[in-house]
């Protein structure tokens, strides 16, 4: 069976990923870890803490889970959901530093402290690869949704930075990446709203997010004529 071609490389476009492939390497990482204590190898915790980590640090091409998913998977799937890389990354980088706490714990002569870490990788990983629940990914979410765009926190945005707002209308400002699964779906819902609507590319106006706290796509808000916040959508 053939498919379309992937609308983001999974090599280049390192903003999203497909969304099956976290779920593919918590699957490896729930089978390293959960060998780890079932057999006392703090050797697998530490083997792959450092796979978590050279994925990390120098890209997907040297990511084993990565390959096996894009390589192998992926064509013959077709490509999944693409969401916002960024929490994905922040679940690898809690792996990677629980895996190695345990290895470290278990030479260290604390092998009880080494189990319970390792068995806490393995039970997250294995809830996320068969649910799709990541806790780190929602973890993210949750920190981007304290400092983000919000009410709370940014009760006014400058009309100037969106090319100025209609008076006393309400307009959804459109924080979006173009190959985002959830973004495209709210394109389509704002477009048969026909609101007023200013779309911010993060990818062209990276500086423009930044500023206002943007840490996932979609972020999606309400403001007035003057630029105060009034909902926050998404």
């Amino acid at each position: 069976m053939s498919f379309p071609p992937p609308q983001a490389d999974p090599y280049r476009d390192l903003d999203v990923i497909d969304e099956r492939a976290p779920r593919t390497n918590q699957a490896v990482v729930f089978a390293v870890a959960a060998a780890g204590v079932a057999f006392g190898w703090p050797l697998a915790w530490a083997l792959m803490a450092l796979q978590l980590l050279v994925g990390l640090v120098l890209g997907r091409r040297f990511c084993v889970s990565c390959l096996l998913y894009f390589e192998l998977i992926q064509p013959r799937l077709g490509e999944g959901r693409l969401e916002d890389s960024r929490p994905p990354r922040l679940a690898n980088q809690m792996g990677c530093a629980f895996l190695a706490a345990a290895a470290a714990s278990w030479w260290l002569g604390a092998e009880a402290l080494g189990a319970v870490l390792g068995g806490i990788v393995a039970a997250l990983a294995l809830l996320a690869a068969v649910t799709g629940f990541c806790t780190g990914c929602e973890l993210y979410k949750l920190n981007a949704r304290l400092r983000g765009i919000s009410p709370r926190h940014h009760d006014r945005v400058d009309p100037a930075d969106f090319g100025g707002l209609p008076d006393g209308e309400r307009t959804i400002i459109q924080f979006t990446h173009p190959i985002c699964s959830d973004c495209r779906e709210w394109d389509r819902r704002l477009e048969a709203e026909q609101v007023a609507r200013v779309r911010i590319d993060v990818r062209e106006r990276p500086a423009l997010a930044d500023r206002y706290g943007v840490a996932v796509v979609p972020t999606i808000l309400a403001v007035d004529g003057e630029g105060t916040v009034i909902e926050r959508l998404a």
